[in-house]
């Protein structure tokens, strides 16, 4: 049965920041109107106050639940808030006031948890973690960089914690024993999950499974904004809340079902040991839902719930930017969804409603009408995120400028060491790019409200002054001196219809690398700007070459023993001379990444490929990803190993094969082939880049005709990004080595068919366009021109372009590609 509502507890006069369910009778809230409440059950589906507990006049940020204990039959509340102090209230507790009083931490407490020995955890915005046991300090876990968000008990000498550093770290007793990085966004909760590991949610919008040795096993993607707590059903189902206003229940990896709330923030989920659901949200109200029958509340108290949830105002950075005149009417709810959780809007008269498929029912439920985001300012979309700001960086003459995206409300080194750390510039920078951001911003001031905000929560919780317009002056650029910097215009490209669907993070450090909406290592081709000329052409080539190399050795090795160690699969593990060749490519790799210009003196060869292409071909698809990725770095780095024309092709056939490619292409891709598709492209991109000699043609013809028998549309937008890359790279080898005439048709047919395919995804379409722009000039200055019905085609792609996407380098870019022509 799916989950309904079977209680509302509408008590406390402020956001309900956190909740506990010990039992199945017991309730615990705590709230930003500096109260934690008791609930009891009282009959049947009803619950009410037990206790006020109050110590102060600060709001309360976290609650826990400790076992019944002499004095204490019926257990304890623990509380943290914004006073520092951990508040310890024995149950019932009639007066409110603690039995005990935790005195330690200097800022908020932002997070609590109680280990089944009474050990209690805290984390705080003081950027430690302590433990408590006998109401007594035991340690403190010393070594985030930033604030305790998350934290959990495993027993009473393990812990883990999570980190607006976006880390988690493992502790035994008070030494950290190993960090887990991959979120790339503050991490908010975490859970323990029985016979794997545990789970993590963060800002970054995603869930990630993870052994306790440090592997990322999946991903669960779905919300769209960030995603606050997690809890554990007793069958193993997990559930997550989110700023996405929803409650998500994860079975096998997918979302089973999704409840919409009638509040901008879910900041809390718990779990009761009969599997009902408890929520805490940001309209003052504490809800329980049930998959039971007997415990839903009345039909009449059911459609008020959903009739509040269908007169929320939905802004449209929950759903993505359409064009009214494009949506279908209320004919299209007749059609079943696809998932759980998915989007449609329909447009009804002259407003844009949100509909959700609920698999439960089946039957779409309104979420809200869909209105303009909040504030008078017009804010700016980057990779799915709004920013007030986004800025071009050019790092150097003649190399595609960066984006640095920034929020009003954050922290300026937070957001300069992650812009660096994304682009992989030295953090010496780093003042310099703060002191640029400061300059720039000055301006910009958040609105007045509670006066301690919460500082990770994103624009829903803040409320910025409009953002400036675009300025005309260019600014000092931090890396090379010169008049470079110059912010983006206040519009913005439309995001994609429907939420991005997140592909996954690193399938060995959880790092979000394949994420849709997250900033890819190759950045974007230079945009225009006015006071330095034009744009076209652009002679430098992008490249896909980060990598954590020892993270990619160590699970290329843990497949193989997994393959070794099984009768079936024995003799598909590495062979001792296979074995050889791959130490020794990890050998040279680990030195050329970490030391690109001091490249190793022994070069990699013929027989390294080959070991190479012999796994390719026998291992499973699922364990490929890891041999994919190395051959992106080899093809990146080590060009001269496959110069041989007959190893080149086996090695490209291979890397197709691996990524699945004569298989049926179906909506959506399964996540490995995704991931193994993804390095493919990346692969294919590094092999085009300075020094690239085409010959006679012959074999980038075969790749451009094998990526012709791409399903555009089938593609997710990294996907779509990367195989722009390629095409753009070809371009730059054009520039410096003519293009055949049957590799240049194929090119531009490639071109043209994503400009026009292309409707959502403005990073794929401005890379093909620049690419279209290389082609075109070097037409020009090789007196080879376009052939009539080419010219023609680019034309009406230049004269379209513009009005599906309305960034301005998409518009100036178009106008400069006209004028070669």
């Amino acid at each position: 049965m799916p989950y309904k509502l079977s209680a509302s507890l509408s008590a406390h006069a402020n956001d309900v920041k956190a909740v506990a369910s010990p039992t199945n009778d017991l309730i615990l809230s705590a709230s930003r109107d500096s109260t934690a409440i008791a609930w009891s059950r009282s009959a049947g589906t009803s619950f009410s106050q037990e206790s006020v507990l109050k110590a102060s006049q600060n709001y309360v940020n976290s609650v826990a639940y400790l076992p019944p204990a002499p004095g204490a039959p019926q257990g304890y509340a623990v509380t943290g808030g914004q006073d520092s102090v951990i508040n310890i209230y024995a149950l019932p507790c009639p007066k409110g006031e603690p039995s005990f009083s935790l005195l330690g931490h200097k800022n908020n407490v932002c997070a609590l948890h109680t280990a089944e020995d009474g050990t209690i955890i805290s984390g705080s915005w003081d950027n430690t973690a302590k433990v408590w046991k006998d109401f007594q300090l035991l340690y403190d876990l010393v070594g985030h960089q930033l604030a305790v968000w998350a934290v959990l008990a495993i027993d009473g000498g393990q812990f883990l914690t999570g980190s607006a550093d976006n880390t988690i770290k493992l502790w035994k007793q008070h030494k950290n024993v190993r960090t887990y990085p991959g979120h790339t966004q503050a991490v908010r909760g975490l859970a323990l999950i029985t016979d794997i590991g545990f789970a993590s949610c963060s800002n970054d919008s995603e869930i990630r499974i993870w052994t306790m040795e440090g592997d990322c096993v999946y991903t669960l993607s779905g919300h769209t904004n960030f995603v606050y707590s997690l809890s554990v059903l007793p069958n193993g189902d997990i559930v997550s809340s989110s700023e996405d206003r929803t409650v998500r229940i994860w079975r096998d990896g997918e979302c089973a079902q999704s409840i919409v709330h009638p509040a901008v923030s879910v900041w809390s989920v718990s779990t009761m040991p009969n599997g009902d659901i408890v929520t805490g949200c940001s309209d003052k109200v504490v809800r329980v839902f049930s998959a039971a029958e007997e415990r839903w509340a009345s039909v009449e108290e059911l459609k008020a719930f959903d009739d509040a949830v269908a007169a929320q105002a939905l802004p449209k950075d929950q759903v993505g930017d359409v064009k009214k005149s494009d949506l279908p009417g209320p004919e299209a709810l007749s059609q079943p969804g696809k998932k759980p959780g998915e989007v449609k809007m329909i447009k009804r008269n002259d407003n844009v409603e949100a509909h959700q498929w609920d698999s439960g029912s089946g039957t779409w439920q309104k979420i809200g009408d869909v209105v303009d985001a909040v504030g008078s300012g017009r804010k700016q979309l980057y990779q799915g995120r709004e920013y007030d700001y986004v800025f071009d960086v050019d790092v150097q003459e003649g190399v595609p400028p960066l984006k640095l995206p920034y929020n009003a409300n954050e922290n300026p080194y937070n957001a300069a060491q992650r812009f660096l750390q994304n682009n992989d510039l030295p953090l010496s920078y780093l003042d310099e790019v703060v002191r640029f951001i400061e300059k720039n911003t000055a301006g910009a001031t958040i609105g007045t409200g509670a006066q301690m905000s919460d500082p990770y929560t994103g624009a829903s919780r803040y409320q910025a002054a409009p953002a400036p317009a675009a300025a005309t002056t260019d600014f000092s650029d931090p890396f090379t001196g010169a008049s470079r910097y110059r912010a983006s215009p206040a519009t913005s490209p439309p995001p994609p219809a429907t939420p991005p669907v997140t592909t996954g993070g690193d399938p060995w450090t959880g790092a979000s690398r394949y994420s849709n909406n997250v900033t890819s290592p190759a950045t974007s081709p230079p945009q225009p700007k006015p006071t330095l000329g034009n744009v076209i052409p652009v002679q430098t080539p992008l490249s896909f070459r980060q990598a954590h190399v020892s993270a990619m050795q160590a699970k290329l090795y843990q497949f193989d023993q997994a393959l070794r160690n099984e009768i079936s699969t024995g003799y598909l593990a590495m062979y001792p001379q296979e074995l050889n060749s791959i130490e020794e490519t990890f050998t040279y790799l680990t030195q050329a990444v970490s030391h690109p210009l001091d490249p190793p003196s022994k070069k990699l060869t013929g027989s390294h490929i080959d070991a190479i292409i012999q796994l390719l071909e026998r291992w499973p698809q699922s364990q490929l990803f890891p041999l994919m990725d190395l051959s992106r770095l080899v093809l990146a780095f080590c060009p001269t190993a496959y110069v041989d024309p007959p190893l080149r092709a086996r090695f490209f056939a291979a890397l197709f094969k691996g990524a699945g490619w004569n298989e049926p292409w179906s909506t959506p891709l399964p996540k490995s082939r995704e991931t193994n598709l993804l390095f493919l492209f990346r692969s294919l991109a590094n092999v085009f880049q300075d020094g690239t000699t085409l010959s006679d043609g012959a074999w980038v013809q075969e790749v451009l005709d094998t990526l012709g028998g791409t399903p555009y549309p089938v593609l997710t937008n990294s996907l779509r990004v990367s195989l722009a890359t390629i095409l753009f790279n070809v371009s730059c080898s054009g520039l410096k080595e003519q293009l055949t005439p049957a590799v240049r048709d194929r090119l531009v047919g490639l071109v043209l068919e994503i400009l026009q395919s292309e409707k959502t995804e403005a990073e794929a379409a401005y890379r093909a366009l620049v690419a279209l722009g290389d082609i075109v000039f070097a037409a020009k200055e090789q007196s080879c021109p376009l052939s009539a019905e080419q010219q023609a085609t680019t034309r009406q792609v230049l004269s379209t372009l513009p009005t599906t996407f309305t960034e301005a380098r998409i518009r100036d870019v178009s106008k400069e590609v006209s004028a070669l022509l």
